[in-house]
Parts: structure tokens; C-alpha cells; sequence
């Protein structure tokens, strides 16, 4: 049991002893303790007012007087703030309880399971493009929040759907066929996805200049975006690959393998993997058969263009096309097959959890919905974990075709700045070049993730490039150097037995509010994983890596006279160093030994 859960009982109990009744949980409201005032825990005492019949003051003035009268209690002083009860808790307490935290394997983890298995779609990309900049967000919020999962006791299974069908993979098609000239990853250096991608574009410059010569022929806008030569081809081939064809499907198993290749080094930088996959190309065709059974049922109505429709007008929102007037599916259609697939696959799913862009929010709506009315009782368990945009600095980046920014070269730019500004300090000597590259990736990548999942996933953020990187500030770079300090002091404390942690000393006020600090994490990545926020856990390691640099930079350790004392701030560094650790593992962050 936690320090706080020992309060809530304590005070409860107290409460019924003091005013002679049952208190009911809800009445009692036990926060932390505001920074600008004394104490650890706060107890709101309002909602007790009724009972005690007295005023705030004393009502919380008695109920403090109570609380250390107990024997032997965990409350060693209070102090009354209008209508709170601000609680200090017994140092001995405290010191007790790091004692075991120190030897508790993973600690901070659930240890026991729950018995839920819960699978996180993330990626989910077009195989017409390499991943970009909200790729990344969606790669790392969507990883980050499966291992935070994943510490909370649950079965985790990572997933991605792979938009592999569709007119826009048919446009890179037309456009490698007729100006590629059997250009390869391998003949052109490229990597597939990077390929793929150019041609793509090539395809859209096309397009763009067959319009404006309709349109310098006299003709509208709108009919000549509909009558150019390229798009009639690459709506030809998508025909011919609803239907089959031989060379159509084949060139479209190729050129997917390339983009399939890109992706997969891509992910291996980012340091992210997949525990199942879903493609598109199949799951339509299951959404296709569920919408045609749902209209026999009907669930669903036709109209008299042949056109298939979800009635939402029950739910306030606008009715859904599911098949279009000539049979072909859409979007809404693929994530039905989708959904129901993955329920059939993992047949103890107990939530499906949709980490994409919040611009799509209305859709995720809408598909539960249609689930529900499709008599899914599964469909309870899906949410939409919705994200803002990011946005980049003007003139910091550009990408390769000037639209988009770039994920592997955002990567390698993150990378190269970490390299640049750890050469620019030194501390490098005695590594070999190979630990020197191993390093300047993990800054790097450390730097990019955590200024993307520090943000509430909610908020649209503004990425700098620059300020990711700095060893200053709420940055990866700051909490990995105090990883790296920590592991520096326990390499010169090598024959210090710090797991038998010495209970019966006095401690300074900076030393309790990191093992204090230190308590809270459990409760934390239990918060991170009910909020879906990775960003809870972030700030949380800045704030105990901050707290500890303090402690670092005003308490001595090595210097200490007092041998037990000494032994508990080289366990106060090492747990120190393991919550940290462990804390940005979550967020797909690695820490250096030494930096």
C-alpha cells in the first residue's frame, strides 16, 4: 500500500472514531500539499462541515489533534489553512518506505496484472509517401502510451493499419510507369519510401500542369481537375486493381515491398516495433461484406442511386456513406472490416485504442456508432486517442519536396545538432567512436521525443529543432545528464552496499522531497496510463531531475562524515537514477551510463 492510500485509511478511521459514524469514501478528498505551503498531503475539509458541525478551522484544527494523538502515528505535525488540513507525514515513514522501494524489482511497475488486453493502433501510413513530422507525434504519443499500458498490468498489442489501396497509390504507380524508366531503391540509391514518394509528387506536378493548359483551352476549373489525361490512367488502374489484374497487382506488390523496406528502417530509428499488422487491402473487403449484411438487416438503408447509408440522426449527427452508387467502399468502410477483424483475431480484447490526429475526431465518432448499431458490444471499449498538430518554426526546416517535413530527415538533423553540441562541450574522452554515434543518436532522438510527448497530447505544439537538444530546461538532454551524474556517483561508490538502507537517521528537507518524489511514481504512470498521457510521466522525470540536481548541488556525498548518512544519499542516488530510467524508457527514451 502507498503512502497516501495509508493516509486516506488512517484519516477514515479517524473520522469514524471521532464523530461516531460511517464516512463514506467520497467525503473525504486527500491532495497533494500546494509547494507554497507546509506539509505532503492536504485533506479538504468541507465536506465535512455537516457532520462536525463546527467551522472550517476547527473542524480541521480537531481532526489534526486527533490524527497525532494516535499511537505510533504516520502524522507527526499539521497546520490549518481556512478549510485544509495540510499533513506532514512522520519522516520514519517515509525512510521505512524507501527501504523497500530500493529493493523492489521494476519499482513504480504494477506488479500484479489486470488481466485486460488492450491493443494500440499508431502509424497507420499511406504507402505513397515517407512518414513526415505527424508521423512522428503519432509514432511515439502511440508507443509511449502502449509501454505506459504495458506498466500499468496490462497485455499490450501494438497494431497499424497500412493504407495500401486507393486511388493515390495508383497515382505514384502511373507516375513511375511513365517517367521512371525502371528506376529502383537500388539503381537510384533511394530508399523505397523516399521513391515512392517522388514519384508521387511527379505525379501531382503532372496533374497540376495538365489543368492549367485545359484551363488556357477555355475550360473551367472544376471540369478540368476531372478531364486530365493522368488522373483518367491512375483511375484506370485503381479499376483494373479492384479488378484484379495480373500486371496491375503485381507492380503493386513491388513498388509496396520498396515502401515497405523504407518504412521499416524508418521505425528501426525511431525505435518502435509492431505486434500485428493490418493492410488495408484486406480489411476493406470485410467492412465491404458487414455493410451489405447490415442493409439486409436493415440496419443500414439504400438509396436509389444504389448508394448504402448508416441513418445517425438518432445520435444527432448527419447520416454516414458506407458504400458509394458503384459497389466501392470508403474510408468508414475499411475501419469497420478493420475493427472487426482485430475483435475476431484477439478474441479477450478488452479496448482498442486509435492514437491518430484529432482532425479526425467527427470520423471516430461516427465508426462507434455505426459499431454500436451494428450490435458490437465491444465497440464500449474503442477510443479515439485525438492529438493536435505540430507545427515547426518558419525557415528552420525544409523537406525534400518543400511540403512536408521530412521524418528521417528531421531524424538525422536532431542527430547531427546532438553531435555538434556534444563536441562542442567535450566529456568525450576514453569513448570509442562507436559509443560516441550510439550517443549522439541517443541525445538526438532522446531531444525530439520528449519535447513532442512533454506536451499534452491534446494541444497542438511548436516544435524547435534547436531548443529539443539543450542540456538546460525541461529537455531529454537535462534528464539524461542527471542519469548519467547519478551512474558516475554509484561507479565511485562501487563498494557501498546501498540496498540495506539505513531507517534511523535524520534526513535534510531536499533529501525528503525527492523520496518523496520518488513515491509519487507509481501513482504517476498509473495517471499517465488512465489520461492516455505520456506527458504526465515526462514532466514528472524533469521535475525529479531537477529536485535532484539541487539536492546534488548543495548536500555533499562523499564528504559526509556520518557513514549510514552517506549510505542513504548513494540509495537515494541510485533509486534516483533507476526512476529516471525507467520513467522515459516509457517514453521510448534511452539514457547514457556516461555523457
Amino acid at each position: 500500500m502507498n503512502i497516501e492510500n495509508e493516509v486516506f485509511e488512517v484519516v477514515k478511521s479517524t473520522l469514524e472514531n471521532l464523530y461516531n459514524q460511517e464516512i463514506s469514501d467520497n467525503q473525504i478528498q486527500i491532495n497533494k500539499t500546494r509547494k507554497d505551503f507546509e506539509g505532503e498531503l492536504t485533506l479538504v475539509v468541507f465536506p465535512l462541515l455537516k457532520i462536525a458541525k463546527k467551522k472550517p478551522e476547527e473542524v480541521a484544527t480537531e481532526i489534526g489533534d486527533a490524527l497525532i494523538a494516535l499511537p505510533n502515528s504516520i502524522i507527526e505535525n499539521y497546520n490549518v489553512v481556512k478549510g485544509f488540513l495540510n499533513l506532514t507525514i512522520n519522516q520514519q515513514v517515509w525512510l521505512d518506505k524507501f527501504s523497500s522501494w530500493v529493493n523492489t524489482e521494476q519499482f513504480g511497475y504494477a506488479q500484479t496484472p489486470t488481466g485486460k488486453t488492450l491493443m494500440v493502433e499508431y502509424s497507420s501510413p499511406n504507402t505513397n509517401k515517407p512518414l513526415h513530422l505527424g508521423h512522428l507525434r503519432n509514432n511515439f504519443l502511440g508507443y509511449s502510451v502502449a509501454e505506459i499500458l504495458k506498466a500499468n498490468g496490462n497485455e499490450v498489442i501494438k497494431t497499424q493499419i497500412i493504407n495500401d489501396r486507393g486511388i493515390h497509390i495508383c497515382k505514384s504507380m502511373v507516375a513511375w510507369q511513365k517517367f521512371g524508366n525502371g528506376e529502383t531503391p537500388l539503381s537510384s540509391g533511394m530508399k523505397g519510401d523516399h521513391l515512392i514518394g517522388k514519384y508521387y509528387v511527379a505525379f501531382d506536378k503532372t496533374y497540376k500542369k495538365e489543368i492549367e493548359e485545359l484551363v488556357a483551352r477555355g475550360m473551367n476549373k472544376a471540369e478540368a481537375e476531372k478531364s486530365t489525361t493522368i488522373l483518367a490512367e491512375a483511375q484506370e488502374m485503381l479499376q483494373k486493381w479492384e479488378a484484379e489484374d495480373k500486371e496491375v497487382r503485381e507492380l503493386w506488390k513491388r513498388m509496396n515491398g520498396w515502401v515497405y523496406d523504407g518504412f521499416s528502417s524508418t521505425y528501426e530509428l525511431m525505435g518502435i516495433d509492431f505486434d500485428a499488422l493490418y493492410y488495408e487491402s484486406d480489411t476493406y473487403l470485410v467492412g465491404k461484406q458487414v455493410v451489405l449484411e447490415g442493409l439486409e438487416k436493415g440496419i443500414f438503408y439504400q438509396k436509389e442511386d444504389g448508394s448504402v447509408w448508416c441513418d445517425l440522426s438518432d445520435m444527432k449527427m448527419d447520416d454516414k456513406l458506407l458504400l458509394r452508387a458503384d459497389g466501392t467502399s470508403v474510408y468508414m468502410t475499411q475501419d469497420i472490416g478493420t475493427a472487426l477483424l482485430r475483435y475476431k483475431d484477439y478474441l479477450n480484447l478488452s479496448g482498442l485504442i486509435y492514437t491518430v490526429g484529432n482532425e479526425q475526431n467527427h470520423h471516430f465518432k461516427v465508426l462507434f456508432a455505426i459499431l454500436k448499431k451494428l450490435g458490437y458490444a465491444w465497440a464500449d471499449g474503442c477510443y479515439h486517442l485525438s492529438y493536435g498538430m505540430v507545427d515547426l518554426p518558419s525557415g528552420k526546416m525544409k523537406s525534400r519536396e518543400g511540403t512536408v517535413v521530412d521524418a528521417d530527415d528531421l531524424m538525422q538533423e536532431l542527430i547531427d545538432k546532438a553531435k555538434e553540441a556534444t563536441l562542442e562541450r567535450g566529456h568525450l574522452g576514453g569513448m570509442s567512436e562507436e559509443e560516441k554515434q550510439k550517443l549522439y543518436k541517443t541525445i538526438g532522438l532522446g531531444g525530439l521525443k520528449y519535447f513532442i510527448l512533454k506536451v499534452d497530447p491534446k494541444k497542438r505544439m511548436l516544435f524547435n529543432p534547436a531548443e529539443s537538444i539543450e542540456l538546460t530546461g525541461n529537455t531529454a538532454p537535462f534528464i539524461q545528464y542527471t542519469y548519467a551524474r547519478t551512474q558516475s556517483i554509484l561507479r565511485s561508490s562501487e563498494n557501498v552496499d546501498y540496498t540495506n538502507v539505513p531507517t534511523h537517521i535524520d534526513i535534510e528537507p531536499i533529501e525528503k522531497e525527492i523520496v518523496q518524489l520518488i513515491g509519487e511514481f507509481p501513482a504517476t504512470i498509473k495517471e499517465a496510463g488512465e489520461n492516455y498521457s505520456p506527458a504526465v510521466l515526462a514532466n514528472y522525470a524533469y521535475e525529479l531531475a531537477k529536485t535532484y540536481n539541487s539536492f546534488y548541488q548543495s548536500i555533499s556525498i562523499f564528504k559526509e562524515e556520518n557513514g549510514d548518512k552517506k549510505r542513504f544519499r548513494i540509495a537515494l542516488t541510485y533509486l534516483t537514477g533507476n526512476v529516471l530510467k525507467n520513467a522515459v524508457k516509457l517514453l521510448g527514451i534511452d539514457v547514457p551510463e556516461r555523457m
